[in-house]
């Protein structure tokens, strides 16, 4: 797959690179300028990102990042079979204990919120930074919604993490996500709160909070370039439906001009 010329490999996370360097020189480069082109793709092409991600596994599959890498691109493809192989081999790999959140949510995709909530209680979740244990607060409360359980989902996201009005990379996302789990129980003046709480936390606008309170004081958003295009279509329609009859008017003038002359 062709990649720009001004991606160098460079531009790489230094940890990435540094695995990299058990490879010869120019192969590792050829799957750094992959990597980062991944990395640069996912969130908004996610189906080249996994392009991308294929090549890199091509070239260096025993690479823990590579294998990584392959899994958040199968992930954002919702490819949650091949996602979770990659990232058990990239534990197996490194050793560590980052991907058990996303790993566990794969189980979530596969349709198996049990294992998903079983790795919720495993020791490795002991092991995660807070961030990683918040994100796995957050997959364990999904996989009970997944099981219709919607109280017990509600319970699992009420925590220190949740009542701390410290704002962290993860605070929107937890505040929405019990936002959300409130206003499926139909506990609505309380979603809405959270929702609220939610959006002042949201400085980077990584979830739709702006848009859930909007609809829940049911304001109504108006697409001003479709109110142009249907403006459009009506003066077209009207200039169309008078044509014909102004050349008609205009016919029946001649007419009677040639009558008269007659």
């Amino acid at each position: 797959m062709p990649i720009p010329p001004e991606v160098t490999g460079e531009e790489i996370d230094p940890d990435v690179r540094q695995e990299l360097m058990s490879l010869p020189k120019g192969l590792a480069d050829d799957v750094a300028r992959n990597l980062v082109m991944v990395a640069q793709l996912i969130d908004e092409d996610p189906e080249k990102a996994y392009g991308y991600s294929r090549v890199a596994l091509r070239l260096a599959s025993r690479v823990a990042a590579v294998r990584e890498a392959a899994g958040f691109a199968a992930y954002a493809n919702q490819k949650y079979s091949e996602a979770l192989a990659e990232f058990r081999a990239a534990r197996r790999m490194s050793g560590g204990v980052d991907l058990w959140p996303v790993m566990a949510d794969c189980e979530r995709g596969l349709g198996r919120p049990e294992r998903a909530l079983a790795m919720a209680g495993e020791p490795e979740v002991q092991k995660l930074d807070k961030a990683g244990q918040v994100e796995m607060r957050l997959v364990a409360a999904g996989a009970r919604r997944d099981m219709g359980q919607l109280d017990a989902a509600i319970v699992t996201l009420q925590s220190p993490e949740l009542a701390s009005s410290a704002n962290h990379p993860w605070t929107a996302r937890l505040r929405y996500a019990y936002a959300d789990a409130l206003l499926a129980a139909g506990r609505e003046q309380e979603a809405r709160e959270w929702f609220a709480k939610a959006l002042e936390a949201d400085k980077d606008g990584a979830t739709d909070a702006s848009d859930r309170l909007a609809e829940l004081d049911g304001v109504e958003f108006v697409d001003a370039f479709e109110d142009e295009d249907e403006d459009e279509d009506e003066t077209d329609a009207v200039a169309s439906d008078a044509g014909p009859a102004d050349e008609r008017e205009d016919d029946e003038d001649d007419d009677e001009r040639q009558g008269d002359a007659g």
